[in-house]
């Protein structure tokens, strides 16, 4: 993955979030900062900051308990409110004047891992570029753990990193709200050994073939047997050998591939 093409595309979806953003999504709470205005009625403009017991004061109406809402359900709860013998038809319109001091954790395979405040709406980029982009070993899936409004039972969300930098799929590029646990998967290994030049371990990507391999670790040597090319691959915890391997043949996650010594 490309530094350069990382920046260029976290530039291009960082601006594109900002503007897109769905406000009506975000869940207020204690301490955010509301500003309420009532269409047609400019005496019930209100700025009300949301309080430890997650209300606020609206005039006519008094407490409103707002907090575990979206932005959206605060303004059918308000005009709901005002609807109740105090305005026909009230038509209310929300705006978060300030956002609430918000927090999310990223570990894993990032250059600084830790704890992240979010500033208004911060997305998954934003948070990974934070914390020092990507280290090597990373792998392809970025995991978020997300606790729900219901039974605060925890919602998974895997995030295709490899969709989202190198293919510039920003339907990856999720909003990251308060409270998320964001872990970066370290990569799968495959193995080369046997006659080529640089046997090693290598990072495991998608799509990866035998040549594709062979390729990363120097081609064959001048004593490679190169018809006798074989995998050993672990299946339900037993090794087995595939033998004479086809060079697009796709490689595994853990795959020794193994080069021979010709017999001339």
């Amino acid at each position: 993955m490309k530094y350069l093409i990382f920046i260029f595309l976290a530039c291009i979806v960082l601006f594109a979030s900002s503007v897109t953003a769905d406000v009506k999504d975000y869940i207020v709470g204690e301490g955010d900062v509301l500003k309420i205005s009532v269409y047609n009625h400019p005496d019930l403009t209100t700025i009300a900051r949301i309080e430890a017991d997650g209300a606020i004061l609206f005039p006519l109406v008094g407490q409103v308990k707002v907090a575990g809402l979206t932005i959206s359900g605060v303004s059918s709860k308000v005009g709901e409110l005002l609807a109740d013998g105090y305005v026909v038809s009230p038509q209310v319109t929300i705006f978060i004047e300030e956002f609430r001091s918000q927090k999310a954790t990223i570990i894993g395979q990032v250059n600084k891992p830790g704890l992240y405040e979010l500033k208004g709406h911060a997305t998954f980029l934003e948070i990974l570029s934070r914390a020092g982009d990507l280290s090597k070993d990373a792998g392809d899936k970025a995991i978020v753990k997300r606790k729900t409004n219901i039974n605060n039972d925890e919602k998974i969300i895997v995030i295709d990193i490899q969709k989202l930098i190198e293919m510039g799929d920003i339907t990856q590029n999720i909003p990251i709200i308060d409270g998320d646990n964001i872990y970066i998967t370290k990569a799968g290994l495959f193995y080369v050994t046997g006659e080529v030049k640089k046997p090693d371990a290598y990072k495991h990507e998608n799509g990866i073939t035998v040549i594709m391999a062979l390729t990363r670790a120097g081609g064959f040597t001048d004593k490679a047997s190169t018809g006798r090319v074989r995998i050993i691959r672990k299946v339900e915890g037993k090794e087995i050998i595939i033998n004479r391997v086809k060079m697009d043949e796709p490689v595994l996650p853990e795959d020794v591939i193994v080069v021979p010594e010709s017999f001339f």
